[in-house]
Protein backbone atom coordinates (compact mmCIF):
# COMPACT_ATOMS: atom_id res chain seq x y z
CA UNK A 1 0.00 0.00 0.00
CA UNK A 2 1.30 3.46 -0.89
CA UNK A 3 0.20 6.45 1.17
CA UNK A 4 0.72 9.99 -0.15
CA UNK A 5 0.63 12.00 3.06
CA UNK A 6 1.10 15.25 1.11
CA UNK A 7 -2.26 14.62 -0.63
CA UNK A 8 -4.09 14.48 2.73
CA UNK A 9 -5.69 17.72 3.91
CA UNK A 10 -3.72 19.49 6.64
CA UNK A 11 -5.30 19.63 10.09
CA UNK A 12 -4.00 22.45 12.30
CA UNK A 13 -4.20 21.86 16.06
CA UNK A 14 -3.46 24.77 18.40
CA UNK A 15 -1.40 24.07 21.53
CA UNK A 16 -1.24 20.32 20.83
CA UNK A 17 -0.61 18.41 24.09
CA UNK A 18 -0.07 21.80 25.76
CA UNK A 19 2.59 22.93 23.29
CA UNK A 20 3.23 26.38 21.86
CA UNK A 21 1.53 27.69 18.70
CA UNK A 22 0.11 25.03 16.34
CA UNK A 23 1.05 21.62 15.01
CA UNK A 24 -0.07 20.87 11.45
CA UNK A 25 -0.89 17.22 10.71
CA UNK A 26 -1.50 15.12 7.61
CA UNK A 27 -2.63 11.78 9.02
CA UNK A 28 -3.38 8.26 7.83
CA UNK A 29 -4.86 5.96 10.47
CA UNK A 30 -6.21 2.43 10.66
CA UNK A 31 -6.93 0.21 13.68
CA UNK A 32 -3.24 -0.67 14.17
CA UNK A 33 -1.19 2.44 13.28
CA UNK A 34 -1.28 6.19 12.98
CA UNK A 35 1.13 7.61 10.39
CA UNK A 36 1.54 11.38 10.35
CA UNK A 37 3.45 14.07 8.51
CA UNK A 38 3.78 16.79 11.14
CA UNK A 39 4.88 20.37 10.56
CA UNK A 40 5.91 22.80 13.29
CA UNK A 41 6.61 26.42 12.37
CA UNK A 42 9.52 28.19 14.11
CA UNK A 43 8.79 28.45 17.83
CA UNK A 44 6.00 25.85 17.75
CA UNK A 45 6.04 22.72 19.89
CA UNK A 46 4.20 19.57 20.85
CA UNK A 47 3.81 19.52 24.61
CA UNK A 48 5.16 16.91 26.99
CA UNK A 49 3.08 13.72 26.90
CA UNK A 50 3.41 10.07 27.90
CA UNK A 51 2.79 7.19 25.49
CA UNK A 52 0.42 4.72 27.11
CA UNK A 53 -0.80 1.82 24.99
CA UNK A 54 1.42 2.92 22.10
CA UNK A 55 4.88 4.17 21.21
CA UNK A 56 6.15 6.69 18.65
CA UNK A 57 8.85 6.76 16.01
CA UNK A 58 9.83 10.25 14.78
CA UNK A 59 11.95 10.77 11.65
CA UNK A 60 13.02 14.32 10.74
CA UNK A 61 12.59 15.28 7.07
CA UNK A 62 13.30 19.03 7.22
CA UNK A 63 14.47 21.65 9.69
CA UNK A 64 15.86 21.41 13.18
CA UNK A 65 14.54 21.25 16.68
CA UNK A 66 14.79 19.67 20.08
CA UNK A 67 13.27 16.65 21.76
CA UNK A 68 12.83 16.42 25.53
CA UNK A 69 12.78 12.68 26.29
CA UNK A 70 12.42 11.44 29.86
CA UNK A 71 13.87 14.72 31.14
CA UNK A 72 16.85 14.92 28.77
CA UNK A 73 17.17 17.31 25.81
CA UNK A 74 18.56 16.15 22.47
CA UNK A 75 18.85 18.00 19.15
CA UNK A 76 16.80 17.01 16.12
CA UNK A 77 18.01 17.51 12.54
CA UNK A 78 17.39 16.03 9.11
CA UNK A 79 17.88 12.29 9.24
CA UNK A 80 17.49 12.03 13.03
CA UNK A 81 15.30 9.18 14.22
CA UNK A 82 13.83 9.53 17.73
CA UNK A 83 12.02 6.66 19.43
CA UNK A 84 9.67 7.06 22.40
CA UNK A 85 8.74 3.61 23.76
CA UNK A 86 5.50 2.84 25.55
CA UNK A 87 5.32 4.33 29.08
CA UNK A 88 7.90 7.04 28.32
CA UNK A 89 7.35 10.75 27.71
CA UNK A 90 8.58 13.32 25.24
CA UNK A 91 7.96 16.72 23.70
CA UNK A 92 9.20 18.15 20.42
CA UNK A 93 9.96 21.79 19.62
CA UNK A 94 11.09 23.71 16.57
CA UNK A 95 14.16 25.69 17.61
CA UNK A 96 15.19 26.54 14.05
CA UNK A 97 14.35 29.28 11.55
CA UNK A 98 12.43 27.11 9.07
CA UNK A 99 9.56 24.65 9.43
CA UNK A 100 10.38 21.42 11.25
CA UNK A 101 8.77 18.57 9.29
CA UNK A 102 8.85 14.99 10.50
CA UNK A 103 7.11 11.66 10.18
CA UNK A 104 5.43 10.40 13.32
CA UNK A 105 4.51 6.71 13.37
CA UNK A 106 2.43 5.55 16.32
CA UNK A 107 1.74 1.79 16.50
CA UNK A 108 -1.08 0.73 18.79
CA UNK A 109 0.04 -1.85 21.40
CA UNK A 110 -3.43 -2.71 22.69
Amino acid sequence: MNIDLTAITENEVANFKGGEKSAIFQTFQDDKNKIMRIRLTPGASIGLHKHEGNSEIVYVLQGSGNVLYDGKNSPLSVGTLHYCPENHEHSISNTGTEDLIFLGIVPNHK
